[in-house]
C-alpha cells in the first residue's frame, strides 16, 4: 500500500492566509511533519501524529516523511510560507534523488502556499510591480562570496530585491554586511521595507531610505524588500503606498 505526500505551505502567519487546498490537505492527514514552530500550528485531533522535529534538519525529516507514506500514511510536511520558496519542498525532493528507487511508488504533491514575501509587499502597496528578485541572505547553506556577488550584481541589474533570513543572532554580521554592499552599490536613497512578523498579531513595517538603514532593523522574522532606483513612495492619509512602476524608461 502506498500513501501520499503532500508538501505544503502555511503561509506567512494569518490562518486566513492558508488556502483551502492546503487546509484540506491537513484535515486528511494522517501524520504531520515540520519544524517545530510550523508543527505547533497545527490543531491537534484524533487520528492525526504531529512530528515537529528542530531546524536544520531537513533531509532527515523529508527521509522520515516519505517513509511513512511509503508504509501508507497520509503525510503533510509543513512550511510556512511557500514551500518551494527556500523551504522543504526542495529537502524532500533532494532526499527523493539521493534514492529514488526507495520511495518509487510514493506519490508527492507539492501544495503553494503565499510567501512573507508577497505579504509584506502587498501591505506596503507594490514594490514588486517590475522586476525582481529573491536571496536567502544566510550563509548555513552557501558562501558568503556568492551571496556578496549576487547582492552586487541585482543592485547593478537594478531590480527590486526582497531577502529571506536577513540576520540571525548567531550570525548578525551578515546583514551589516549586505547593507554595506547596497549602500555601495545603488547610490542613491531608494526605499528600503523592515516587514516582521507580518499578518500577525505581532506585525511591525518600517519603511526607511536606504541609507538610513541599520542592521538591527531586521531579525529572522523580518522581510526585507529594497526598491529599484524607479521605486516610488505615494503619499497617503495613514501609511504611505510603496509601488514599482511596472515600465521602465528606454
Amino acid at each position: 500500500m502506498t500513501g501520499l505526500l503532500s508538501i505544503a505551505g502555511l503561509g506567512p502567519g494569518a490562518e486566513a492566509l492558508v488556502t483551502p487546498e492546503v487546509t484540506a490537505a491537513l484535515a486528511d492527514a494522517t501524520d504531520v511533519v515540520g519544524y517545530i514552530p510550523y508543527v505547533a500550528r497545527i490543531a491537534p485531533r484524533d487520528g492525526l501524529t504531529l512530528h515537529p522535529s528542530d531546524n536544520r534538519v531537513e533531509l532527515d525529516r523529508a527521509r522520515h516523511a516519505l517513509d511513512m507514506a511509503a508504509e501508507g500514511r497520509r503525510v503533510v510536511v509543513v512550511s510556512s510560507g511557500d514551500p518551494g520558496v527556500f523551504a522543504m519542498a526542495a529537502a524532500v525532493f533532494e532526499a527523493l534523488d539521493a534514492d529514488p528507487a526507495r520511495w518509487a511508488r510514493v506519490e508527492i504533491r507539492v501544495l503553494p502556499g503565499i510567501t512573507a514575501m508577497l505579504a509584506a509587499a502587498a501591505r506596503c502597496g507594490a514594490p514588486l510591480g517590475h522586476d525582481f528578485c529573491v536571496l536567502n541572505l544566510s550563509d548555513n547553506l552557501k558562501p558568503w562570496a556568492l551571496i556578496e556577488k549576487r547582492l552586487r550584481l541585482a543592485a547593478e541589474a537594478d531590480f527590486a530585491m526582497a531577502f529571506y533570513n536577513p540576520r540571525s543572532k548567531s550570525r548578525p554580521e551578515g546583514f551589516a554586511r549586505a547593507l554595506d554592499v547596497l549602500k555601495e552599490a545603488c547610490g542613491d536613497a531608494r526605499p528600503v521595507i523592515f516587514a516582521r512578523a507580518v499578518t500577525t498579531p505581532e506585525e511591525e513595517i518600517r519603511i526607511v531610505p536606504l541609507p538610513e538603514c541599520r542592521p538591527e532593523m531586521a531579525d529572522m522574522r523580518t522581510m526585507v524588500i529594497v526598491g529599484s532606483s524607479t521605486t516610488r513612495i505615494l503619499p497617503r492619509d495613514g501609511a504611505p503606498v510603496v509601488y514599482t512602476p511596472r515600465s521602465v524608461d528606454a
